[in-house]
């Protein structure tokens, strides 16, 4: 019996929400893998080609492979499945395995949210292998390789519809449309419902990473089929190019779907990677997301209710403030005064901190105003430092009472998390290099 009959379905816990996993093969280095929407752990075994791909795999590692949130056995959780919140689970998935550092490995739709892991959290990411990746979905006059957001939103509707037939499987994996004919429909139907395939081809179209991927300090292998219908070449080549450390590997092929077409060839070029693969980086640098609050009008406030009175309002201050971190997962980084810095592993955490803050200090009669921007940073110790602290900090600079202003950056990042703004006109930010376009979070 293989590898693959030795598997159990488990389940990891990010908060109230389950995601599905399982474990083969005991080898040296951990693989963290995850095959984007083409998932379900139970159906995929049914086929023999998924089976050989997943034991070549397991043969040199201990392979780790999960549906992501909303697809496949895993949970969708009460919010839509943002990129945010799959990084999310792909940090407690490893948690559940006891993985401290591992190889991960994103395929397709599953690139974008791996990126983003690997530049939030370096440490525990050895290597990077990215399949058919892309950092922005749509066509736009800086980025050249996706679809138009016409032709993105179309695309999209057309697979929807096309739920239960070949339709798909004739883009997806046109070469075994005679093989898997019988079990495609099938396998399709137990990845998501129509209106959850909706969901997903909304979010996917907004998504939009380039402004991270420059963070990334994995060694990063990405492969690509040359004639890949679904995910046109351009995207890898511009990833090539932005990712430091990384190498593209062009292999012929027409089939998006890993395990159709010549599996081998990509396995092939994974196990070498991976054999001289060095450990996780010892790196002062970080993906982080930074927050800055302070108390607006806080002299005059002072001064019209004195100095002790002054005093006990700053202690529920920053009482109110600690407790709106903790439960948002915030690091407080420093405290000056009036104001706070902190940081999060991700931007709509960190809004939905910084409007908490808000409304509960406003009850005890404080205005407070927050920035919010996601960089690369300096780590020293327990502080952070760098161009995007300068950035954040002069973001909340911009905020008025009650507000909550982010950067483009952080904009992007959330894109079909639910969070709505207004669009506050580009700035030059005080000792920043170049113009910057802020949002204010829509109450």
């Amino acid at each position: 019996m293989g590898l693959a009959g030795d598997r159990t379905i488990e389940y990891a816990s990010n908060g109230d929400v389950q995601i599905a996993y399982t474990v083969l093969g005991d080898g040296p280095i951990d693989l963290v893998y995850t095959n984007g929407i083409w998932s379900n752990l139970d159906t995929l075994w049914e086929e023999p080609r998924w089976v050989r791909y997943a034991e070549r795999l397991a043969s040199f590692s201990r392979l780790i492979v999960f549906d992501m949130r909303g697809i496949g056995l895993s949970d969708r959780g009460p919010e839509p499945p943002v990129l945010e919140l799959q990084m999310d689970d792909l940090r407690a998935v490893m948690d559940a395995v006891g993985s401290e550092s591992a190889a991960v490995y994103g395929a397709a739709r599953g690139a974008s949210m791996t990126m983003l892991f690997a530049a939030t959290y370096p440490e525990r990411v050895r290597a990077l292998i990215l399949y058919a990746a892309i950092a922005r979905t749509v066509r736009s006059a800086d980025y050249p390789y996706g679809r138009t957001e016409a032709e993105q939103n179309e695309f999209f509707e057309l697979f929807t519809q096309a739920i239960g037939s070949l339709e798909r499987l004739e883009r997806q994996g046109p070469t075994a449309l005679s093989e898997l004919g019988s079990w495609w429909p099938k396998f399709e139907r137990s990845v998501a419902t129509p209106e959850r395939f909706r969901e997903l081809g909304q979010i996917f179209r907004d998504i939009d990473i380039r402004a991270v991927v420059p963070s990334i300090q994995s060694p990063t292998l990405l492969l690509h089929r040359e004639d890949d219908w679904v995910v046109p070449l351009g995207h890898s080549r511009y990833l090539a190019e932005t990712i430091p450390n990384a190498r593209l590997v062009e292999l012929p092929g027409i089939d998006h779907v890993t395990f159709v077409g010549d599996s081998d060839a990509l396995v092939d070029e994974i196990e070498e990677f991976l054999t001289g693969a060095r450990s996780a980086p010892d790196t002062d640098r970080v993906l982080a997301t930074v927050l800055f609050t302070d108390i607006v009008g806080s002299t005059e406030r002072a001064a019209a209710i004195g100095d002790r009175r002054w005093r006990e309002m700053l202690e529920t201050h920053h009482r109110t403030v600690r407790r709106e971190l903790e439960r948002f997962r915030g690091n407080e980084i420093d405290t000056a005064g009036d104001g706070f810095m902190a940081s999060f592993d991700g931007p709509a955490r960190a809004i939905r901190c910084a409007r908490a803050i808000e409304n509960a200090t406003k009850a005890v009669g404080l205005d407070v105003r927050a920035g919010v921007h996601t960089g690369e940073c300096e780590r020293l110790g327990d502080k952070l430092s760098g161009i995007a602290v300068h950035i954040a900090a002069r973001v909340a600079a911009s905020a008025r009472a009650g507000e909550v202003v982010v950067s483009q950056t952080v904009k992007d990042l959330v894109a079909g998390s639910g969070i709505e703004f207004d669009d506050r006109g580009v700035h030059e930010l005080k000792g920043v290099p170049d113009a910057w376009r802020l949002f204010a979070v829509r109450t």
